[in-house]
């Protein structure tokens, strides 16, 4: 009965954190008239309420058209969050398993205090960092670009964090023998640390980019021209578009997280059983 009860209950948890998926995906097919029809008092702001309606009356791929075909800036968008999000995944990736395996495997004066800053960084808003990070990058004379969005993505507090945990979990004797063998750093952090690490890596980057993936701050303070943003910063001011627009670009803002854990799943679920390696 206690089975019973405990699957009933993640049924419906399952159900409230699909349902605006599902939502979302299934407006996405309806028209433009259609859309008006029901949600009209979100848009017109006329004192109305928008009506529950998540079925199309008419199947329409009006939204689809619109935001594939007939206007090049929601692709653009699109591809300047794939861009920006990317590089700012590869970069931090690289910085984060440098400086983890530093961290980890290396004794030097002020280690421990220097690890404590990155942590307490990392865990202060980025609305803290906000005004000193645009101050030191205008007097770079990067705002306006999109590597005033890049670097300070790259160089998080939170991968140092992670990847410093994830090699602290590998056994030492495995370091010890590799030594003892006569392997340099730089084969120890490439034939053994990364192929141990890579369900913590995995996880990193899925995390890494869907923070990256929804920025909107960064990209409003730090760019210029509006043509640079990201499909973020477009859905966090959505209510200025139609709603078989809206639609779309949210459907067209899930696939790449989805298909990214899609592709990594199985690197997840191992990144969770390396506390075991121990």
């Amino acid at each position: 009965m206690l089975t019973v009860i405990r699957k009933m209950i993640l049924l419906v948890c399952t159900g409230i954190i699909l349902f605006p998926v599902a939502y979302t995906i299934m407006n996405v097919f309806m028209s433009t008239d259609e859309i008006m029809q029901y949600y009209s008092g979100i848009w017109m702001d006329n004192g109305t309420y928008a009506v529950f309606h998540i079925f199309p009356d008419q199947w329409s791929l009006e939204s689809f058209y619109k935001v594939l075909l007939a206007s090049p800036d929601y692709l653009r968008k699109f591809w300047n969050s794939i861009g920006l999000a990317g590089t700012i995944v590869i970069g931090q990736l690289i910085i984060s398993i440098l400086a983890g395996y530093g961290f980890s495997r290396f004794r030097f004066a002020g280690r421990n205090i220097l690890f404590v800053l990155i942590v307490i960084i990392m865990m202060m808003p980025y609305q803290v960092t906000l005004v000193s990070n645009y101050i030191m990058l205008d007097q770079m004379g990067l705002i306006g670009s999109y590597a005033a969005v890049i670097l300070p993505g790259i160089f998080s507090s939170f991968g140092v964090f992670l990847m410093k945990q994830i090699i602290d979990g590998i056994p030492p004797e495995i370091f010890e023998a590799a030594r003892l063998d006569g392997a340099g750093q730089i084969h120890i952090l490439a034939e053994i640390v990364l192929p141990l690490a890579k369900g913590g890596m995995a996880a990193l980057l899925i995390l890494n980019f869907v923070d990256n993936w929804n920025m909107v701050e960064q990209p409003l303070v730090f760019l210029k021209d509006e043509r640079m943003y990201p499909l973020s910063v477009f859905l966090s001011q959505s209510f200025s578009s139609s709603g078989g627009v809206i639609f779309a670009c949210g459907l067209l803002a899930m696939l790449p997280v989805m298909l990214l854990y899609l592709y990594f799943q199985e690197e997840l679920i191992e990144g969770i059983a390396i506390s075991g390696i121990r």
